[in-house]
């Protein structure tokens, strides 16, 4: 299973706040890896290095330099479940990767009424956003699924 993280914020001490594509948000503490594997040391070490935390492209890693990165997959699977404002929230091109559906299925959806805008959808300029709600109820649970693309 691969979980694609879309983005990634630094918080206070240490800890990493990554939002999924699957509309999850997970909390992570790095402190505990400073001991079981020195390279992580070097975010410590060095004077606004961990800040500088970027999602990897596709999404499958969280790096900070050439030498320093961590696999999204761990924090999916040890990150603490958080609830932030954006979570549940999943934008139609990852929802339709998720459901093996087309976007315009969605669009369409939401055309006919299946999905209300305002309640299940929103429109955030050239980006729709659906809430993992609306997706289980229309399409099927989500559950913990994998990404792949």
């Amino acid at each position: 299973m691969f979980h694609k993280a879309k983005n990634v914020t630094p918080l206070a001490d240490y800890l990493l706040l990554v939002h999924f594509a699957d509309g999850s948000d997970k909390e992570y503490d790095m402190k505990p890896l400073f001991d079981s594997y020195p390279v992580f040391l070097e975010l410590k070490e060095t004077p606004g290095l961990f800040n500088q935390a970027k999602v990897d492209t596709g999404g499958y890693g969280i790096s900070w330099n050439e030498n320093v990165d961590i696999d999204t997959e761990e924090i999916y699977q040890n990150g603490k479940d958080v609830e932030t404002p954006f979570s549940g929230l999943v934008s139609f091109s990852d929802a339709a990767a998720m459901k093996g559906l087309n976007e315009s299925t969605l669009r369409k959806a939401v055309a006919y009424g299946k999905l209300v805008p305002g309640r299940d959808v929103c429109n955030m300029g050239k980006q729709w956003i659906i809430t993992r709600e609306a997706l289980e109820r229309e399409y099927g649970d989500t559950g913990n699924s994998s990404e792949t693309a």
